[in-house]
């Protein structure tokens, strides 16, 4: 009786430890710069509200854009909700996603354009 308590207790426990919150349905929230942006400044300032039970997101930059790409400019997976990077004049579009540990959300896609 006691070796069939542990066991369900040990089958419990193991069952909360992997389990993981699926965010596949979920977006990212984005805060700037926002879709259709048109800014003067060189260095960019990306920044998204934190999505609960990521544990990273994916942040990609592309010019003039992801279907038609000449280059990828930016592909980095980081921990916090913002990121900074400098951009030469041109058109760009942006796009983030959050993962944990088994899911990841749809990308958020932004267009951006840097101009003097």
């Amino acid at each position: 009786m006691i070796l069939i308590l542990f066991f369900c207790c040990v089958i419990f426990s193991c069952e909360d430890l992997i389990e993981v919150e699926d965010i596949s349905n979920e977006s990212v929230n984005v805060l700037a710069p926002v879709d259709n942006s048109v800014v003067s400044e060189s260095t960019i300032n990306f920044s998204w509200q934190p999505l609960e039970y990521a544990d990273s997101y994916q942040l990609q930059v592309a010019q003039p854009s992801f279907e038609n790409a000449i280059l990828i400019v930016e592909d980095s997976t980081i921990t916090t909700t913002n990121f900074s990077r400098t951009l030469e004049n041109g058109n760009y579009q942006w796009r983030i996603k959050a993962i944990n540990f088994a899911y990841e959300t749809p990308y958020s896609t932004q267009n951006l354009t840097i101009e003097d």
